[in-house]
């Protein structure tokens, strides 16, 4: 167990999803759970790494950098089981393409600086919204992966 942001108790075993930690524990040779963890030595060190690059992305905005950020997290979460953080990942990687796009288009007109990120205009049903808020949400959710893997590795 573990003191969560929030002040409670949690288990780190239930920020990943049991079933994708199965079907790792199956790959396993051995058998002696050595496989998975060395996953998950590898994820909490590439989480790491990816937190400090996020950071970096969001100032100045990197929308290319961001979108490979996520997509690549977006599977590797996924294959460890933190599944909400997989599907955060999905969500950054589809509105940085939407905001790609919208860039790329003859009618876009760049925001004032510090008019913030949220987009308006036609098209209003792609907006991808305001990205920092999905950003920081990301953010939040790597820091209790992190620490819900760091956890389980100790034991």
């Amino acid at each position: 167990m573990t003191l969560s942001a929030n002040g409670q108790l949690s288990d780190p075993h239930t920020m990943l999803d049991a079933a994708a930690l199965a079907r790792l524990s199956e790959l396993d040779p051995t058998g002696d759970g050595t496989l998975v963890q060395r996953v998950l030595a590898t994820y909490a060190t590439s989480l790491e790494r990816s937190r400090s690059e996020l950071s970096r992305a969001r100032q100045p905005m990197q929308p290319e950098v961001l979108r490979h950020l996520a997509h690549t997290l977006k599977s590797s979460s996924a294959s460890v089981g933190a599944l909400a953080l997989s599907a955060l990942c999905a969500q950054v990687e589809h509105r940085v393409r939407v905001l790609n796009e919208r860039r790329a288009a003859p009618e876009f007109v760049e925001p004032p600086r510090g008019a913030g990120r949220a987009l308006t205009g036609p098209g209003a049903a792609d907006d991808p919204g305001d990205i920092d808020s999905l950003l920081d949400a990301m953010l939040a959710e790597m820091r209790r992966v992190s620490d819900a893997v760091q956890a389980m590795l100790q034991v």
